[in-house]
């Protein structure tokens, strides 16, 4: 246990003495970004996502909004260019609708770095819980919007 908050101490000064990542980002979520390849998935989730059900790897990031999230992560992350719909949320339930303010805000933050992105897929409820048994990670936000669950699909990082 004393190895594991040395080693977050190490990754805090790393993190602190690097440019142009946001402070939202933390050591684990940037380490798993960094591990990620082109194809893997990594779902940002609500806060009422149940996602330790469904994945091994859940990442904590209480009291961030994903719009927030989004603008930090998505300057340093390559959506997948290759497929039809690099991000994927959930469709409403039948008989619920869907606050549109939700997608217009994670829009908003996805256009300021990924202006030409393919549209939103909404998919089944239950398709995206088999996302996310498959995903790479979840990250468990402070998000209440309902349906305010959202996949990303990682691409190919061009070369610099």
């Amino acid at each position: 246990m004393i190895t594991y908050f040395l080693n977050v101490k190490k990754i805090l000064k790393i993190q602190n003495m690097l440019k142009g990542i946001s402070p939202l980002i933390s050591p684990e979520l940037l380490e798993v970004l960094a591990r990620m390849g082109h194809g893997d998935e990594i779902i940002l989730a609500d806060a009422h996502f149940p996602g330790e059900s469904f994945n091994n790897h859940v990442l904590r990031a209480d009291g961030l909004r994903i719009p927030d999230l989004l603008e930090a992560i998505l300057p340093l992350y390559e959506l997948d260019s290759y497929v039809p719909a690099p991000l994927t949320m959930m469709a409403a339930v039948e008989g619920d609708e869907l606050d549109p303010t939700v997608e217009e805000a994670y829009l908003g933050a996805i256009h300021k770095s990924n202006p030409d992105v393919a549209p939103i897929e909404r998919i089944d409820r239950f398709d995206f819980y088999d996302k996310a048994r498959n995903a790479f990670a979840v990250v468990m936000t402070g998000e209440t919007a309902k349906y305010g669950n959202i996949l990303l699909k990682k691409g190919v990082t061009p070369s610099m």
